[in-house]
């Protein structure tokens, strides 16, 4: 009798055990049932305003350019596309300069927010055509609002997305934050400096995990600087690159994580100290 009892511990505390290593598993399968598409009637009525308003603001800017063959006016996919475009836009800029930085803005933000490839052609171009300090602070900017638009886009829309497409990025990134909640700030800035997990990702898993909103938006703003620098001052040599590869050589990638370690290391300290 007591042999019985005995077993019967020892086979609830390995069934306990392995409900435990697929407490994770099960907890993204469950979401994910309860979250698939279609989406409700107001998210997507919130989705389809977010696309409407981007889509007045750029039609107001082209309302109040001169009349013109806009035919060039499209977002670049190749360095021939950026080419064409700077060349065109180069006449513009000093005439209508407000018209120009707002258009710049606009389809940076909603490229961002809706998860368009091709931000790296826009931050070529500021470079181009602002200059290096300029170009900087706009890509900056616009990085960040774009960022922030897909932070809030996707709190209101991005779980059942984020589940179809990255379930086990989104267990990794969800374990690390948990763990990283005193250093959460140093955490998200390393993401930012390297490519650790892709940007897109960060946007749109953040608001999922819980991470606050000022961490998001302090470390986006300062994470994406030396990134920025790196590509905006490429611009300004913009026929000298043969391609996007050529932006980030080995020395840069280096110097990148080595903020990122940097970034870092006033946490690991401190849990050392502890």
């Amino acid at each position: 009798m007591e042999q019985e009892r005995i077993e019967t511990r020892s086979f609830s505390s390995s069934m306990g055990n392995e409900n435990d290593d697929n407490n994770g598993e099960s907890k993204v399968k469950s979401m994910a049932v309860t979250s698939k598409f279609p989406l409700t009637f107001w998210e997507m009525a919130g989705a389809s305003g977010v696309v409407f308003g981007f889509a007045v603001g750029l039609l107001g800017i082209y309302l109040t350019l001169p009349d013109s063959d806009y035919s060039f006016l499209k977002l670049p996919r190749t360095l021939e596309d950026l080419h064409i475009l700077r060349d065109h836009l180069e006449s513009y800029t000093s005439d209508y300069t407000v018209q120009v930085l707002v258009g710049y803005c606009t389809v940076y933000i909603f490229m961002q927010t809706f998860m368009i490839p091709g931000t790296v052609f826009m931050s070529l171009l500021a470079g181009s055509l602002f200059g290096v300090f300029k170009g900087v602070a706009l890509v900056v900017f616009a990085a960040t609002a774009g960022a922030s638009s897909c932070y809030f886009l996707s709190k209101l829309i991005g779980r059942p997305l984020i589940l179809s497409l990255w379930p086990d990025k989104l267990v990794f990134f969800q374990e690390q934050v948990a763990k990283r909640r005193d250093g959460l700030l140093n955490y998200m800035l390393f993401l930012r400096l390297t490519p650790t997990l892709p940007n897109t990702f960060i946007n749109v898993a953040s608001p999922i995990v819980d991470v606050p909103y000022h961490i998001f938006l302090l470390a986006t703003t300062l994470g994406i600087i030396p990134a920025a620098y790196v590509t905006v001052k490429a611009g300004i040599t913009l026929g000298e690159l043969q391609s996007i590869g050529d932006l980030y050589d080995i020395h840069s990638i280096g110097t990148l994580f080595l903020i990122g370690i940097a970034s870092v290391t006033p946490t690991l300290m401190s849990k050392k100290k502890t």
